[in-house]
Formats: structure tokens, C-alpha cells, sequence
């Protein structure tokens, strides 16, 4: 196991090259180097989420920096109304961007996206009264 587990170690350290890098460990059974692939890859999409989890907080500390926590804690209908509200707005705009194919000339569809995962959390916030009500 040793052997197998220095490998493993250093593949997950280096940049994989596909076939190249794994030809240096050609006495290895062919499941093993799938293995090793896979872990690859499955760093790599944590990684990518990790770096979008990263920037949703970014960019949603930023924005409750503008505007404070009374708009959504003070929503007409209450702060999960709100969200709601919000929600549903982005929803359709996301359904209209993707039907018609229309470019957006001010907010992208990817931004619109992160909107949308940005007001899930805020809801989660509220419902674990985690929510600041700015009083």
C-alpha cells in the first residue's frame, strides 16, 4: 500500500497530462491508473466549485454591503416574500434570455445565475434567523 499510496500522492501534486504523465506508471494494473484519473478529476471539480462558492460570497458580501440588510428584511409580505419576488423576477428573466436567445445588454445570464444562488443562501440565512433585520 505504500507504494500505491506515494502515487497516488504524487499524482494529485502534479498538473496531469493525460497519457504522458501516467506512462511513468505503466506497471501499474489499468483500474489503479483509472483511479488515479478519476481522483484527478474529481479534484479539479472541487476545485471549480470551490472557486464558484468563492466568488457567490464575494459577490454577495459586496452587494449586502450596498444595500444593507433592510431590504430584504423589511420586503413587503416579509423577507422570504421578497426573496421570493426576486427569485421569480430572475427566473423569468433566465427563461427569456434562454428562449428568445436575446443578448442581455447590462446583466449576463451567468450573472443572473449567481443572483439566483446568492438569494438561495439569503433565504437559508433568514430561515435559520441568521438574517441581520438592520434595526
Amino acid at each position: 500500500m505504500g507504494r500505491m499510496k506515494d502515487i497516488y500522492t504524487e499524482l494529485r501534486t502534479e498538473e496531469l497530462e493525460e497519457e504522458d504523465n501516467m506512462s511513468k506508471f505503466e506497471d501499474l494494473p489499468e483500474h489503479m491508473k483509472e483511479f488515479i484519473r478519476a481522483a484527478d478529476v474529481h479534484r479539479e471539480f472541487k476545485e471549480a466549485v470551490q472557486q464558484k462558492f468563492q466568488h457567490a460570497q464575494h459577490i454577495l458580501l459586496s452587494k449586502h454591503k450596498d444595500y444593507g440588510p433592510t431590504n430584504i428584511s423589511l420586503s413587503p409580505g416579509g423577507p422570504l416574500n421578497g426573496l421570493r419576488v426576486r427569485m421569480w423576477d430572475k427566473f423569468a428573466r433566465i427563461n427569456h434570455l434562454i428562449d428568445t436567445g436575446a443578448k442581455p445588454e447590462h446583466e449576463s445570464l451567468r450573472d443572473s445565475f449567481l443572483d439566483m444562488a446568492n438569494y438561495a443562501i439569503i433565504a437559508m440565512l433568514v430561515l435559520d434567523d441568521e438574517w441581520d433585520k438592520g434595526k
